[in-house]
Order: C-alpha cells, then structure tokens, then sequence
C-alpha cells in the first residue's frame, strides 16, 4: 500500500490531502497538533481504517524525531509538508516588525520542513516513489514580487524554496526527489473566502502533478496545474 505522512491534517489543504488519497486507497499518516480536537479527521479516520492519526507539534523539532522513531520501520512513499503559518498583519508591517512572529514563521514554515526531510530519510529510503513534497507560495518568488508587503510569509516561502532546492541536489544520489508546489489561491482559512480555488480542486490539481513526478522533475517549483513558476 503507497503511504503519505501528511502535516497540518486537521483541516484546509491538509485535511483535503488526507481525505483524497485516503478515498484512493493510499495508507495516511496524518499529523496535527492536537488530534483528540480535530473532528473532521477523527471522522474520517473512523471511515477509512487506513488513515492513522499522530500527535505533531512543527514548533517542538524533537517532536517531529520523536515521530521518526516511532515510525522507523513504516516505508514512506511521499513526505508532504503541508502545515503553515502566515504571520503577518496591517498591524504589523515595515516599521512596527513582530520580531518573535517572524521567527514562529520561519520554524513552522521552513525549519520544520527541511527537519522533517531529514528526520524521515531513512523511511523515505523504504518507499518506492521516495518523494518529498513541500507545499509553498507563489508568494515566496522574488521575481514576482511586485507589491512588497507581508514580509514574514514571503521570507520563510522564499527560504523554503532555496532549502528544498538545495535538498533536491543533496538527496539525487539517494534518489530522492524533492517538488516545491503552489497550492493557488485557495478558499480556505488562510486564503479566505474570496480565493477563487476550492480546495478540492487545488489538492486534485496537486496530486496530478505528485502522480506525473519523474526524476527529472526533482527541485522544481510548480502550481497545481504543473506549470513552472519562477523563483
């Protein structure tokens, strides 16, 4: 059975994750903070007996070694972090800089990836497709930074996307390979209700292009429809 550890399962994107590749027969291994709170992943959890839950905490990285012990033995076939923070506020811009929200941005958006990445190799090593995928923003290119603002969630995506592109050179020879996706604009609780992507089609759109994966594509940074975005 094909597995996927999922973070950030507990709702948005993560959860449409979990409930997609659960109803197509993959094994989930869903992680969130607090999964005796999270109702609609304790349900579908109960619908789909392959879908397991695991306390997670991306602001603790012992957690996340902690769970890597826990599952040494479970072949992982794709790696996805989903979880994120956004951080920035009209209160909070240029001028009046929330230093201590910026660093909570920078290790649940970019610490915690690259920690699970390293964390989970050797499960990885046990899967037969051995893909990381880490959920970015089209906000983290510089090239297409035409209005400045939110600093916080710009620098963390933009550091993500150079740390994963470095991981996707370090980890070839291990053939391990590494996407960098933009899920859109999406209708969820940090994209807000007037994004015009549901999430079920940007988790849809994002499982394609996870599906087509070859070696060749490893280290680049894509949408949901598979086009390149520039960095």
């Amino acid at each position: 059975m094909t597995t996927v550890l999922i973070t950030g399962a507990n709702r948005g994107l993560g959860l449409e994750f979990c409930r997609q590749y659960a109803g197509a027969g993959w094994r989930v291994l869903a992680c969130c903070r607090e999964p005796e709170t999270a109702g609609a992943l304790r349900g579908l959890a109960d619908s789909h007996p392959q879908l397991s839950l695991h306390r997670l905490d991306l602001g603790q990285l012992g957690q996340i070694d902690a769970l890597a012990q826990e599952l040494a033995d479970q072949p992982i076939d794709v790696l996805l972090s989903n979880a994120g923070v956004y951080g920035d506020s009209a209160q909070t811009g240029f001028g009046q800089l929330d230093y201590a929200a910026w660093r909570r941005v920078l290790e649940i958006n970019l610490l915690a990836p690259v920690k699970l990445a390293e964390a989970f190799q050797s499960q990885l090593g046990l899967g037969s497709r051995k893909l990381i995928v880490a959920l970015t923003s089209l906000m983290g290119s510089i090239a297409d930074n035409t209005s400045g603002g939110s600093i916080l969630y710009r620098s963390s995506k933009a550091a993500l996307n150079a740390a994963m592109k470095s991981l996707s050179l370090e980890l070839r020879p291990q053939g391990v390979g590494v996407l960098l996706l933009h899920p859109g604009w999406v209708k969820t609780d940090m994209g807000g209700p007037d994004a015009p992507t549901l999430p079920e089609a940007s988790v849809a759109g994002m499982r394609r292009v996870i599906e087509a994966y070859g070696p060749g594509d490893s280290g680049r940074f894509l949408d949901f429809q598979g086009e390149s975005l520039p960095w």
